[in-house]
């Protein structure tokens, strides 16, 4: 006999009830699939945005703080390499450029970045509309950012923050103010937090802050014997494999630390890999949880039935049918659940990618992957093996007593 005729006519007859329970299961799958995407989608973005800066030089420090931010583009207060330092770090023959980065100053909220033209076509392989800067306080602004070329925008000490919202900018920013930027350039998308920020030639960091007389040399152009102020960070793009760990070795010192940002991030992946572990295995647990509480609901449901399943039997149903009708249904709710769910965290995952990329500036996108479908197919079995106990609990009911 085909069971799928009874289990349709279940569905039919219990549907509201149905529709509940594959909610419940939806919305614990759907938790599951959310965290582990956004954690890789995390991963994956993160490292991405760090490709372009190959190796970094600081002052003694945190090297993850130092990561936040020369990649991140979220300062924090940290020491200066000295000028002295800087002009012996420009001078070494193993690396193609070294980018003296300096940061603390915004622009209309958009974080200032001051740094060299080395730096901006590295990032952008060249690609910019409009043109480099000609003067100290011209700015190229990255490929979000709401400015047009030829724009004049306001400019103040104090670190933005990345997002749209950070544009908005209270009265009292104007008695920190240090004048206008004029735009000149545009980036072409990186997929970095930079392309949030707006960049300006490193020597209009140094003479807004009074580290050095302003209209020194060509804008964003540094040589080893030139006027240099102090900063917080340099970029290093070595020749080659062997000069990058030559430049890191030479570097790490008791005044500077050297360091490859997949160093850092390793240790973030770490602490992120143990969240999303814990995380996972707790949601996995609630899934159980919630798989045997509908189950057992399903029990309480089925008593109503009983009598028609009982009749079934009388007609000459076998109670491998009755057992295969009750299983079916279990698992038709739990499969269409985790179904769903998967596809809701998804739909949840890449809605939290949008926000954390407005967010950071990042370039995030979570998709399905090995992990998010094996935990599909791990609650689907675990509801299969649990569906049996209820299946069996009207397996083994005499008929008789039922129609009674």
């Amino acid at each position: 006999m085909n069971p799928f005729p009874i289990v349709l006519a279940l569905f039919r007859k219990t549907w509201l009830t149905s529709a509940l329970f594959l909610l419940l299961i939806a919305i614990a799958m759907a938790l599951g699939v959310a965290i582990i995407a956004q954690e890789r989608s995390m991963r994956e973005g993160s490292a991405r945005a760090s490709d372009p800066f190959d190796l970094i030089i600081a002052a003694p420090g945190s090297r993850t703080e130092i990561l936040f931010n020369v990649v991140y583009l979220r300062p924090s207060a940290v020491e200066l390499i000295a000028a002295e330092t800087l002009s012996k770090i420009l001078a070494d023959p193993a690396a193609e450029f070294a980018a003296p980065i300096a940061f603390g100053d915004n622009a209309e909220g958009f974080p200032i970045i001051g740094t060299t033209r080395d730096m901006v076509r590295h990032l952008t392989a060249g690609a910019i509309e409009g043109a480099m800067w000609q003067h100290e306080d011209d700015a190229i602004i990255g490929a979000n950012l709401p400015f047009e070329i030829g724009e004049t925008i306001h400019s103040a000490h104090g670190q933005g923050g990345i997002g749209a919202e950070a544009s908005q900018q209270d009265d009292h920013d104007d008695e920190d103010s240090h004048g206008g930027l004029h735009v000149t350039g545009r980036m072409a998308p990186t997929g970095t937090a930079w392309d949030s920020a707006v960049l300006v030639p490193i020597q209009y960091s140094w003479s807004t802050h009074a580290l050095m007389a302003p209209d020194q040399g060509v804008p964003g152009e540094l040589t080893p014997d030139g006027p240099l102020g102090p900063v917080p960070a340099v970029v290093l793009k070595p020749r080659g494999l062997g000069d990058a760990y030559w430049l890191r070795s030479l570097w790490q010192t008791d005044r500077t630390t050297a360091f490859f940002p997949a160093e850092a991030l390793t240790e973030i992946y770490a602490y992120m890999g143990d969240v999303r572990r814990i995380m996972s295995a707790l949601t996995t647990a609630t899934q159980a949880l919630v798989i045997a509480a509908i189950l057992s609901g399903v029990i309480a449901l089925m008593q109503l039935y009983s009598a028609r399943l009982a009749l079934l039997r009388a007609l000459g149903a076998t109670r491998s049918y009755i057992f295969l009708v009750m299983w079916i249904y279990m698992v038709g709710l739990i499969l269409a659940g985790a179904v769903l769910g998967l596809a809701s965290g998804m739909v949840t995952a890449r809605a939290i990618s949008a926000i954390f990329a407005n967010e950071t500036g990042l370039s995030l996108s979570a998709r399905i992957g090995w992990a998010e479908i094996r935990l599909t197919l791990i609650v689907i079995g675990l509801g299969a093996l649990l569906a049996v106990v209820p299946a069996l609990t009207h397996f083994r009911k005499a008929s008789l007593s039922q129609l009674r």
